[in-house]
Parts: C-alpha cells; sequence; structure tokens
C-alpha cells in the first residue's frame, strides 16, 4: 500500500534550511552590497544561494559569511510574507535583474522562481526579515531564532550558471547546510568524512577501475581492466538471474536513423538530452540515448499471438545522452552507459504478474548486495504537462497508474507516490536505495508504456482472434554499469566480495626462490576459474603485503620455503584473519564455493 509520508516541502527542515538561504543571501549582500541575488532553495542535506558577485569568493568570506548569520540568527527576526503585484515587485527589485527576470516568468503564469512549471494563476509574494528582502513563495519558520546557531554551516562555493543553462552567465554558489539539532549536523559532518573516504571517484581511481581522459571527453569513462572484470561479472549476473526469467538476449546498433525516433516521440521531447545528429548521404542520423524503439522493431518484426506472450528482450545496449557540463559527476551522470536495459511486451491481464515480477528481481539484488534500506516511488504525471511533458491522454494515465497501485498493493509493496516525475509514455516505479553509510542513490527503473507500442503498430492476436496493442514494461534493474559501479564502490568502499573483486588471490612469494611455486599456483588457481596473480617483485613480502590489502585484494596467499616444501600455503584474508599450513586443494575448493555463491562473507 501506497505509504502516507510527509513531502520535504511540508517538513520543518525544509523550512529551517529555506529561512538559512535567506540569512545567508542578507550576510552576503551586506558584503557586497552591489551584488545580484537569484535563487536559493532547500536541496537535499541543505541549501544553496547563487550570487553574481565584484570577485571571486575565498575560504575566509565563508566564515566571515557565517559569522554574520549567527549574528542575523540571534536577532529573532521574523519572516514576513507579502503578496504583492506583479508591479509592485518589479518596483523593488528594479535593480536586480535576476529578480526581474523571474518576475516576468510569473507573470506569464509559466513557471514559479525557480523555473518550475505551474499548475495554476501564480501567487507573486516576498519575505522580509531583518533588513533583506527577497522574492520568494516560501515556506519558512516563524522567525530566526529556529535557525539554531550551533546546528548550520556552510560548505562550499561552487560555479553555476543561471538557470543551468551554459548559454548563460556564470554566478558564485554557496553551498550549506542546516539541521534541526546540533547532534544531527555533527552526525552529517561525520557521515561526509566517510564518504570522502568512499567516493567512487576516488576509490575508481585508486583501485584501477577506471579514468576520464579529457581528449575522449568529459562524461565518457574508459574502463581499466579491473573494472571490465566488474562489467563482465555484472553482465553475468543480470545473464544468470534474467535468462532464468525467461528473457531473451538482442543486439541492436548504436546508431539509427532520425525518424525511428520521431516515431517513438523522443523527438522532439526528448532532443535536448540527444547528441546533435550526423547526416549521412542526407539522412541524418542520431547516436541512441535509449534502446526502446529498436526493442519495439524487434518484436513487430514477426506475427505474434497471445501465446506468444510474454516476450522479454533483454540487451546491455550502450547508450549517450548529453548532460550538461555543470551536471556531470563521477559515473553517476555520464554521457555514455551500458544500461541493463529489457522490455516486456505483455497483454493487460498478464501486466500484474510481469511488472511484480520485476519488482521481485530488485528485492533480490538488493539481498545479493546487501541494500537494506530502499524506497520505491511511484512516479505520475501532472495534469498540466499533459501534451508538453506528457502524452496527452488522461483516461490511459489515470489507468495504468491505477494499475501499478493494485499491483503494488496486491504484492504487499510498500510505495510512496511522487506527481510529475513520470516518463512521457507512463508511469513508473523508481528506487532509491541508500548505501552502507547512508547515502541515497536513484538507482533502478520500472516503467510502464501505453503509448509507444501503438506508434509502432505493434499488436498481437488475443484468444477471440483479433489485434490487440500490448503494454510495455521498460525496467533496469541493475539500473547501468556506470552508476551500479559508482554505488558499489561507496557501497563497499571497494572491499568487494570475492566474485565482484577484479583481482580475488595474490599469491606473494617471500623471496626469489619462491617464485616459481607462486606462480605455478597462481595459474592452477586461474585455471580452477579464479583471477589470482603473482607478485613476484623485488619488494619485501610485507610491502607486497600492503600492496595488496592498498589494492583490497580478498585473499593473499603466503609462500615461503617451509610452504613450498610441504606443498601448502598460508593464507591471509582481507579481514585480517590467518590460516597457515594449509593445502592449496582446501583453498580452491573455499575460493570456488563463495565465487559460485556469490556469498558476500569471505
Amino acid at each position: 500500500m501506497a505509504l502516507q509520508t510527509e513531502r520535504y516541502e511540508d517538513t520543518q527542515l525544509y523550512r529551517i534550511r529555506h529561512s538559512a538561504a535567506h540569512v545567508m543571501a542578507q550576510a552576503v549582500m551586506e558584503m557586497f552590497p552591489d551584488g545580484k541575488p537569484t535563487i536559493g532553495p532547500p536541496v537535499e542535506n541543505g541549501f544553496y544561494y547563487d550570487f553574481d558577485l565584484p570577485r571571486n569568493l575565498t575560504p575566509e568570506d565563508l566564515e566571515q559569511i557565517e559569522k554574520r548569520m549567527r549574528q542575523i540568527v540571534q536577532g529573532k527576526h521574523e519572516f514576513k510574507k507579502t503578496v504583492i503585484s506583479a508591479e509592485e515587485a518589479k518596483k523593488i527589485f528594479a535593480d536586480q535583474p535576476y529578480k526581474l527576470e523571474l518576475i516576468e516568468g510569473l507573470e506569464k503564469g509559466g513557471t514559479d522562481e525557480y523555473g518550475n512549471p505551474l499548475d495554476g494563476p501564480p501567487e507573486i509574494s516576498i519575505y522580509q526579515q531583518d533588513t533583506f528582502t527577497d522574492l520568494c513563495r516560501g515556506p519558512h519558520v516563524q522567525t530566526t531564532k529556529e535557525i539554531k546557531q550551533d546546528a548550520f554551516k556552510l560548505m562550499s562555493i561552487a560555479g553555476a550558471y543561471w538557470r543551468g543553462d551554459e548559454n548563460n552567465k556564470m554566478l558564485q554558489r554557496i553551498y550549506g547546510t542546516a539541521w534541526e539539532s546540533k547532534d544531527q549536523l555533527k552526525e552529517y559532518l561525520q557521515q561526509l568524512e566517510e564518504a570522502k573516504k568512499r567516493d567512487h571517484r576516488k576509490l575508481g581511481k585508486e583501485l584501477e577501475i577506471f579514468i576520464f581522459d579529457d581528449e575522449v571527453g568529459p562524461g565518457l569513462p574508459l574502463w581499466l581492466p579491473n573494472g571490465g572484470v566488474m562489467i563482465e561479472e555484472l553482465e553475468k549476473l543480470a545473464k544468470d538471474m534474467e535468462d532464468k526469467a525467461g528473457y531473451l538476449r538482442v543486439k541492436t546498433p548504436i546508431i539509427t536513423k532520425e525518424d525511428l525516433f520521431i516515431r517513438s516521440g523522443h523527438l522532439p521531447y526528448y532532443a535536448e538530452s540527444m547528441y546533435p545528429p550526423m547526416e549521412i548521404e542526407g539522412v541524418k542520423y542520431y547516436v541512441k540515448p535509449m534502446n526502446c524503439p529498436m526493442h519495439h522493431k524487434i518484436f513487430g518484426s514477426k506475427g505474434r499471438s497471445y501465446r506468444d506472450l510474454p516476450v522479454r528482450l533483454a540487451e546491455y545496449g550502450t547508450c549517450y545522452r548529453y548532460e550538461k557540463s555543470g551536471e556531470l559527476f563521477g559515473l553517476m551522470r555520464v554521457r555514455s552507459m551500458q544500461m541493463n536495459d529489457a522490455h516486456i511486451y505483455c497483454s493487460e491481464e498478464q501486466f500484474e504478474q510481469e511488472f511484480m515480477g520485476v519488482v521481485a528481481l530488485y528485492r533480490k539484488y538488493f539481498e545479493l548486495f546487501g541494500i537494506e534500506k530502499y524506497v520505491m516511488r511511484l512516479s505520475l504525471h501532472s495534469k498540466a504537462g499533459l501534451g508538453k511533458k506528457y502524452v496527452n491522454n488522461e483516461r490511459l494515465w489515470l489507468k495504468t497508474e491505477e494499475m501499478v497501485r493494485r499491483a503494488m498493493n496486491n504484492g504487499g509493496v510498500p510505495y510512496v507516490e511522487r506527481e510529475d516525475e513520470a516518463a512521457f509514455y507512463g508511469p513508473k516505479i523508481d528506487v532509491q536505495v541508500w548505501s552502507a553509510i547512508g547515502r541515497e542513490f536513484s538507482l533502478m527503473t520500472n516503467q510502464v508504456d501505453f503509448a509507444v507500442p501503438e506508434r509502432f503498430d505493434l499488436k498481437f492476436t488475443n484468444k477471440e482472434g483479433v489485434d490487440e496493442i500490448p503494454l510495455c514494461i521498460h525496467r533496469a534493474p541493475l539500473s547501468t554499469h556506470e552508476r551500479m559501479v559508482g554505488f558499489l564502490l561507496e557501497h563497499y568502499a571497494g572491499n568487494f566480495p570475492v566474485w565482484l573483486s577484479p583481482e580475488q588471490v595474490r599469491v606473494i612469494s617471500i623471496t626469489d626462490a619462491q617464485n616459481e611455486y607462486a606462480e605455478k599456483i597462481a595459474k592452477e588457481l586461474r585455471e580452477n576459474g579464479i583471477r589470482a596473480h603473482s607478485d613476484l617483485s623485488a619488494s619485501r613480502m610485507n610491502a607486497k603485503i600492503r600492496q595488496a590489502q592498498l589494492m583490497k585484494v580478498p585473499y593473499m596467499i603466503v609462500v615461503g620455503d617451509n610452504e613450498m616444501q610441504a606443498g601448502q600455503v598460508s593464507l591471509r584474508v582481507r579481514d585480517g584473519s590467518q590460516q597457515n599450513n594449509i593445502s592449496l586443494a582446501e583453498f580452491t575448493e573455499r575460493a570456488k564455493d563463495k565465487i559460485a555463491r556469490r556469498a558476500s562473507e569471505l
């Protein structure tokens, strides 16, 4: 059943953060009277405000701004809301060009001050605290005393284009965080420190998983051999699970004619997220941003009967999407991605079973990766977006949204609902997961498509001998390789379970006299399907062990004269445990068992 959760926008924490952003803006404008403020919304874990200032900010400036904020908070100033006309607003903000642009947007009734679409006529309001007045719809706390002096902190300075458009002026963004208590702030800062150690960009470089290169291009990761192993293991996992569930594997090209995306509806809905077309022999081609139109072509390549359904087509296809430069972030936001993609074509009667089969697959992955906290979010359309952001068919929107609700309710799966977050062709379940240190990730999706199959003339013959349009379920339980590997790096802090570790065993010789024996062991392990390497360098044993630990290798086999003469090995495990004088056969069986079961323990 749908969980009745309080929206972030309705919480006291949201009001505290929104109010702290205004207090920060007051402090900044006192320091830079000629500066131009823009917008300052609450965000996850904090708030920010963008400014057009006469000079670049420094860390010392942040200290001064934060100090002044504490003085303002002490004043216990009331946040006063006043609803005004557009003309009055223009007079108040006559010397602030960014505010005037926002007011003009409100006048037209299209978007609010943050660029979000409005469902009805806009209300133009201002909030004032102490000497500062801002164009804002709120909400805020009653007075600044509700912002605890020891529960907020300014975090960083960054560049940000006005309204996220790289053709606009670059502004200076100040990020801050605010909480309801000092202890919550302290816990959050500690979590940030742990997150720095687990940052997938840092670990990805140290563990030789992936790199980016300016000559290749931003957002286009290069997978190193260790990353290649992880990708192969994730694909193997997906294939194992999907073969059992009756999926069929397909392969499709990475470029296609423009007409295909016009027919699917991705043009013009999705044009801003696609790379510009290339023209060949007078025909425009696009690199594909998704696999679905080609899968529709495969389904429609021959006649289908109700007896053939469901048809489940799966592909780890590489797709390309144009993400704005300022939004790229390691592996989490990239321009080249390999999706754990599949499309399920089914009848309406089969829908619930197929949709919940995907949800069951999520849960198997949660168990495998030790994901204990997650939220399934039913993303719905908005009536205001019909014909613009969403396919213009209110009846089918309401019908398919109710079908998803009924499936989730019958399956006893808790979920929350969010309006205006659907795909353009139908509702979807988005899955938010939390890593081992409590960081939230958007990782998986399960989408219903009631619109596009008809555009491709997809059909099957039902029991009555009548042609019927199938429903299509788009799903990606393992997300993309990029996002999944980024999540797993942070979730495990690079300490992957044996089955996923790029290097599973490192064989370490104590002196050169054991090099031949060490290499013989590594070769035997490889013949048994275990990824093993021997360290035959001139380094001392402790240095070799230290290097293996830095690379987070699960098993280290150490061999000296005693082990070589006895035909045995000594085992050091990444968790610190040791076992001396064991047979190689015993260790091999142990490792093979862990790998075969995809066990989480070493």
